[in-house]
């Protein structure tokens, strides 16, 4: 068969990159066109766009970038009419996907959504249409498949990939990882933030402003694949600072809390058992607007799963010098960290166990086979 995937961001590579490698087991002569990253092109097959090319987040910064998005979308369609795929794969990166999925659909191609647009998070009247345009749905989230059902849409709960990514990484040697980075026996804080240049450019100076107010620990940032040394170079006043790229796993498999950009990498670092404040901070205009339309009562993936306040959520205006210290304080003290570890436990049970991407590519093969 062959599969167009369209993945637009990091995370999305990741998932994209092990589903296409679950496909090839099912189907070994998978063909595989794809827009995504340097995963799904390790994993085989054509990269059509890099998500580097298209990493815009928020509203004022889409609006201000849509020439460019208008255009990839058109040359999308193009792409896909002249490869004439089996079936088109979205993953995630709703405001790019959709508008290709209703054309896809008017052209009769077979649509296949992995990894549900948020829809449950905003504008939930886009349901209405994704039931029109997407011929199945994989989601990941288990309250992402009660939200649909109280929209009659049967969507198919496949668990989540991060445990399969996590549990299948091979182990790293703490001993050898700090002396390969040259890190001392100090306990470690891991700073994730980010790896979007925008999101970079707001949350890493406060992040590393309180690395003063820490002397008995060592601070290391987890550098993004997407982007170069250089751009986190700026940021970075202090010596004792600690720079890893490309190795954010191994990383927080040695950490001893986090100070977390929201969006995957909360999830992450539960996956990881380690104590984390989650930090956010778009543009003025970004955040007024999402504000308004965004219901959930959390942004971040651990507290939405658990649907609780598990991991402290530091938001905009509240993400300060003064209260990333104050929460840091908190998950570094033992009993505050002893809750976070039953709770992240209780959260990996939610999650449904490994298999996620095996068990949405037979789905994708078996559909394609009893239409084919």
């Amino acid at each position: 068969m062959k599969y167009y995937i369209i993945a637009g961001e990091a995370s999305g590579d990741l998932h994209g990159s092990n589903l296409m490698k679950a496909l090839q087991v099912v189907d070994t002569d998978a063909e595989f066109r794809f827009w995504g990253g340097d995963l799904m092109q390790n994993a085989g097959g054509t990269l059509v766009s890099h998500y580097k090319e298209r990493a815009f987040m928020g509203f004022a910064e889409v609006i201000l970038n849509l020439s460019k998005i208008l255009k990839a979308i058109s040359f999308c369609k193009a792409d896909i009419a002249t490869y004439h795929p089996d079936v088109i794969i979205f993953i995630d990166n709703s405001g790019f996907n959709l508008r290709i999925a209703k054309w896809a659909k008017e052209q009769n191609y077979r649509t296949n959504y992995y990894i549900s647009p948020q829809v449950w998070a905003s504008r939930a009247g886009r349901v209405k249409k994704i039931k029109h345009d997407i011929d199945n749905m994989y989601v990941i989230l288990p309250f992402v498949k009660s939200f649909y059902d109280t929209y009659d849409y049967d969507v198919t709960f496949v668990g989540h990939p991060l445990i399969d990514a996590i549990a299948d990484r091979t182990q790293v040697d703490e001993h050898e990882f700090r002396a390969e980075y040259k890190l001392s026996e100090k306990p470690i804080i891991a700073i994730l933030p980010g790896s979007r240049k925008q999101e970079i450019n707001k949350m890493l100076t406060v992040m590393l402003s309180i690395i003063d107010d820490y002397p008995d620990y060592q601070f290391v940032i987890a550098g993004a694949p997407s982007q170069e040394f250089e751009y986190y170079q700026q940021f970075i006043k202090n010596t004792d600072v600690h720079f890893i790229a490309n190795k954010t796993y191994d990383l927080l498999s040695v950490s001893y809390a986090a100070l977390v950009t929201s969006g995957t990498a909360t999830l992450e670092t539960a996956l990881f058992k380690v104590p984390q404040v989650v930090c956010y901070k778009g543009s003025w205009l970004s955040y007024q607007i999402g504000r308004r339309i965004i219901t959930l009562k959390y942004i971040s993936l651990v507290n939405l799963i658990m649907d609780k306040p598990v991991v402290k959520e530091l938001i905009q205006d509240e993400f300060t010098s003064k209260n990333l210290k104050k929460e840091l304080d908190l998950i570094l003290n033992p009993y505050e960290r002893t809750k976070f570890f039953i709770n992240y436990y209780d959260l990996e049970k939610k999650l449904g166990g490994k298999g996620a991407s095996k068990k949405t590519a037979e789905h994708i093969y078996n559909a394609l086979k009893q239409n084919a």
